[in-house]
């Protein structure tokens, strides 16, 4: 069984590894290995040699180039490739041409790979916070995790998502430093970083052999000896270390113990039997008690070098085999739906009953492959199983291991393996079961969309493709949605951002050959209220027969700071509304909640109270109180001071000092609030909020005003409330829209 690992980064310039993203692209029969040639008895192998782990960080960190060095030491690949495909190759990993072209990584990649005794399983993911749920969904299948750091920025904006989706997760990590040979490196701020920012018990367990353009090598705390590395990186030299650094080997070494003694109590007391400093725990003593803490997620320990000069990798791998988890010694849970969805934990034995997840979808020229990861007993090909969130029954067609986009296929995997399935319907989060189970596995968080474009094929003979696409990007991404607009009848998608919606824009394009008319982007904006309005409304119609009424009486009023949602609450004292119609009146809540009055977007952190009210015994019925329900709530919310909420993103620009002030400028006139700026060598990182809507167009703004040497990054932060002047605009908006479409 093999390991499945993930790196977590953060930085900038670093090298995509090629090996870990299978792209949505159509892959070609020669894509796929022969049993015979690669097949192994992954599941006679012992759990404990078993490793996953994903590697994830900030953009530009190194992530993909540290994987790409990771499978070129494992001998998975044979040459090492850049990010970017300079070379006209491109990392393993970054399969797709977009990724290529772009440097960046769009999708998750999977790999696998041996080194030493373990076999371990890699996921890839982007850095983009515009592609976070595939961060999201590789962490909720791992076991472990490398974060990876850029030793000159240090902790950024999506280093701190990344660890939010970590801790969500429980999962256990190791942060390697990377980009240590870069003008401006500085380990020991990034680990102070890592303390203050992130609340990370870190410490290092490595200190390198000199800096940015003398970077050499690193000296091991814990072995106390230093490692070189030559060309490439292939022949590692151990030496002593040298004299200049032994005072600072001391330092650190100390400071690794205490550290990891603080959370430990084994350690704890080796330290206070044995006349801790003068004397020092020996290699297994200090390495079973990292493992220990590691697993417990007590303890962080970071890991040093440079991927792209090929310094620190293979030490690094040393590290995911000796202090992050096998599958046996991290708890899953899943939940037994026929009893009561009682909480049931997955043994990794191969002879148990079979339960996986389904995390991941793609589409290929082959049909649906379906990312897989087996908990518990052992999945063959032609086993028949259950989907348990659709209640089908299925037989497993053809099982494969995934290579970025080469595909390996094999007959069997047991517990703790990642796989894939070819043409089975279902969707990303299902939980697949042994037929006689009906266990699901606890879900994924999946964020809700901050940005809508609207969008329509150029040409009518698109139409087929265009919908065909659509289709495929949802079942792919469940942050991707697509809508009608009810009045306009547009098509309309939503997403992350700018850079998520432009990607799936021309991946339409170039896997569907269909062009499309892109129409300005549309912000999520809300509506809420700010205090207590009352309401009294009566719902009467007669037109012979049995007509309708319906009468509410209560208030509406905002809800706490710390509460999310809108709420219904029933009031009545007696029998004022029949009980049968209570519910009615609840639908009627929700269906006015959906577009609000003002400019017909969701409504939110609406409390909706009804405390009185009126039947017929004839004319009343559900769909009468569910109108009136729908219109006292509009007669309450014009009295209840009723605002729009904008989201506010977090925005961190990164730029050379020479143009800070034309950067801070250009802050100010989108109305952006600075709360924070940092030096770092001669660049200045520039924290600050800034709405969603006056953001778009500003990379071309930044690249135009710093010479093309500024980056930024952002994120969803909140909702605020919008100015009197933006308020008043976009109901004026949508009155015109609303009268031309009723002409």
């Amino acid at each position: 069984m093999a390991s499945f690992l993930r790196v977590f980064a953060s930085g900038s310039n670093g090298i995509k590894s090629h090996a870990i993203k299978q792209a949505s692209v159509c892959f070609n029969a020669q894509n796929i290995k022969p049993m015979s040639q690669f097949m192994r008895a992954y599941s006679t192998n012992s759990i404990s040699n078993l490793r996953n782990i994903g590697i994830s960080a900030h953009i530009d960190s190194g992530k993909t180039t540290l994987t790409e060095r990771i499978l070129f030491y494992t001998g998975r690949i044979k040459e090492i490739h850049d990010v970017k495909g300079k070379d006209g190759v491109g990392a393993k990993m970054d399969s797709m041409d977009l990724e290529r072209e772009k440097g960046i990584t769009i999708q998750s990649a999977a790999t696998y790979c041996k080194w030493k005794e373990n076999h371990v399983n890699i996921i890839d993911t982007p850095g983009h916070v515009d592609f976070t749920i595939e961060v999201e969904r590789a962490l909720r299948v791992l076991d472990g995790a490398v974060l990876v750091m850029c030793g000159v920025s240090g902790v950024q904006s999506q280093t701190i998502t990344v660890d939010r989706q970590m801790r969500r997760y429980n999962v256990p990590r190791l942060t390697f430093i990377n980009k240590l040979d870069r003008v401006g490196a500085n380990p020991w701020n990034v680990i102070d970083q890592l303390r203050r920012k992130l609340q990370l018990n870190a410490a290092a367990v490595q200190i390198p052999i000199g800096l940015e353009v003398n970077l050499e090598g690193v000296v091991d705390l814990i072995k106390g000896k230093g490692f070189l590395f030559g060309e490439k990186g292939s022949q590692i030299q151990e030496v002593d270390i040298p004299d200049s650094l032994i005072p600072q080997f001391n330092e650190k070494r100390i400071e690794l113990i205490e550290t990891v003694a603080n959370v430990d109590d084994k350690l704890g007391e080796w330290i206070i039997e044995n006349d801790f400093p003068n004397n020092m725990p020996d290699e297994k003593t200090l390495g079973d008690a990292i493992r220990r803490c590691t697993v417990a997620r007590k303890f962080v320990p970071v890991f040093m070098g440079s991927a792209f000069k090929n310094i620190g990798v293979q030490l690094l791998l040393d590290g995911v085999n000796s202090y992050l988890p096998n599958p046996s010694e991290k708890a899953n849970i899943a939940l037994d739906t026929a009893n009561n969805e009682a909480e049931v934990e997955m043994i990794p034995d191969p002879k148990k009953p079979f339960v996986g997840l389904a995390f991941k979808l793609e589409e290929g020229r082959f049909g649906q492959l379906t990312y897989m990861r087996v908990y518990q007993g052992t999945l063959k090909r032609g086993d028949v199983i259950k989907n348990v969130n659709l209640n089908k029954v299925l037989k497993v067609p053809r099982l494969v291991r995934m290579h970025a986009a080469d595909m390996e296929e094999v007959s069997e995997v047991g517990p703790g393996e990642i796989c894939a399935m070819f043409g089975v319907d279902c969707y990303s989060g299902n939980t697949f079961t042994h037929q006689n189970l009906s266990y699901t596995m606890t879900s994924m968080h999946v964020p809700n969309p901050v940005m809508s474009l609207s969008i329509q094929p150029k040409g009518k003979d698109g139409q087929n493709n265009f919908s065909k696409a659509l289709s495929k990007f949802q079942k792919e991404d469940p942050t991707f949605r697509v809508q009608s607009d009810p009045d306009s009848g547009e098509m309309i998608i939503s997403g992350m951002g700018e850079l998520h919606l432009d990607i799936y824009v021309e991946r339409m394009k170039r896997e569907y050959g269909v062009e499309c008319i892109v129409g300005k982007p549309l912000v999520a904006y809300k509506e809420t209220i700010q205090q207590r309005g009352e309401y009294q409304y009566t719902h009467k119609k007669q037109s012979g027969g049995q007509g309708q009424y319906a009468k509410m009486l209560g208030y509406i009023e905002p809800m706490g700071a710390d509460e999310t949602g809108n709420e219904f609450v029933n009031d009545i004292i007696g029998n004022a509304i029949t009980p049968n119609f209570i519910e009615a009146c609840k639908k009627g809540f929700n269906d006015a909640v959906i577009n609000g009055p003002l400019i017909g977007h969701p409504i939110t952190g609406v409390r909706f109270v009804v405390n009185d009210g009126a039947t017929h015994p004839v004319d009343s019925s559900e769909l009468a109180f569910r109108i009136c329900a729908v219109n006292s709530f509009k007669e309450g919310f014009k009295v209840a001071d009723p605002m729009i909420l904008e989201p506010i993103m977090k925005v961190e620009v990164l730029i050379p000092s020479e143009f800070q002030g034309s950067v801070i400028g250009g802050i100010n006139r989108r109305k952006g609030a600075i709360f924070n700026t940092n030096a770092q060598g001669e660049n200045l990182i520039i924290e600050c909020e800034v709405p969603l809507n006056n953001m778009f167009g500003y990379s071309t703004e930044l690249r135009s005003a710093t010479q093309g040497k500024g980056e930024f990054t952002m994120e969803y932060s909140k909702h605020a409330s919008v100015s009197k002047e933006l308020y008043n605009s976009l109901i004026e908006d949508y009155q015109k829209k609303r009268k031309e479409e009723n002409k």
